[in-house]
């Protein structure tokens, strides 16, 4: 497996990006979620943050992978390597 720094740099570029879309997107989803009417009990608001905070590091997990792979894959493209599909 070689690697390079174009490459690298690319996927540093994806997972930068995938940040910058992360806040904003996580915002949208936060209140809409809320806005579906949030629960009342207090038990049942803890779940709702649990589950609220677990669907963050989702998105944020899978953002992150799914851009910093793209961003990996264009900076091998543009440094001149022929992409690898192994």
């Amino acid at each position: 497996m070689e690697y390079s720094l174009p490459a690298w740099l690319g996927a540093l570029g994806g997972t930068v990006i995938a940040v910058a879309i992360y806040v904003p997107g996580v915002r949208l989803l936060d209140r809409h979620l809320r806005a579906q009417g949030g629960p009342t009990a207090l038990e049942e608001r803890e779940a709702f943050e649990e589950k609220l905070s677990l669907i963050r590091r989702l998105v944020l997990g899978v953002d992150i992978a799914i851009l910093a792979t793209l961003g990996y894959w264009i900076g091998k493209v543009i440094g001149g390597a022929p992409p690898s599909f192994h």
